[in-house]
């Protein structure tokens, strides 16, 4: 399902598997207004077709990052109305805050309310994220990988 894209006067040829791969040691930008969803994370969708495609953010705008991503196959919403997908994506119900920290199994998250900030394999990482991005948590924690490690073993 790839395609041949012109951003910013250059031609590019796209495809899912390159935009996954592009964004698998990549972790999220803060979110403002418009999100794509790969791999269970939310990413900004300037920051995803500028790391494709190698273009400066300045070169293209929000919304034509979001028709790619979104002829790509991806989810594409926005986060006043999570609810409401792009057209042909169909409706989404905001997932419970179990099912939004279920990309992150095994890893570090920051929180704020029920939204993930970031997640990351090591607390070190996700501070240094916070700390870039001038962003403050409400809480820190590693989503268990397993009912055993949730609930812990009883001392015998």
């Amino acid at each position: 399902m790839d395609f041949t894209a012109t951003i910013s006067g250059r031609r590019f040829r796209l495809a899912p598997d390159r935009v996954t791969h592009a964004t698998a040691d990549v972790l999220p930008d803060p979110l403002r207004d418009h999100y794509v969803v790969i791999g269970g994370r939310r990413y900004p969708p300037k920051q995803v077709i500028a790391l494709v495609t190698g273009l400066d953010r300045a070169d293209f705008t929000t919304h034509q990052a979001r028709r790619i991503l979104a002829r790509l196959g991806f989810p594409v919403a926005r986060r006043s109305n999570s609810a409401r997908m792009s057209p042909g994506r169909g409706p989404s119900a905001t997932p419970s805050p179990a099912e939004a920290l279920r990309p992150y199994i095994g890893q570090w998250v920051a929180t704020d309310g029920d939204e993930v900030l970031v997640g990351a394999d090591s607390p070190a990482e996700v501070v240094s994220w916070l700390t870039r991005h001038n962003r403050r948590a409400q809480s820190m924690f590693r989503v268990p990988a397993g009912d055993a490690e949730a609930g812990g073993v009883a001392p015998l």
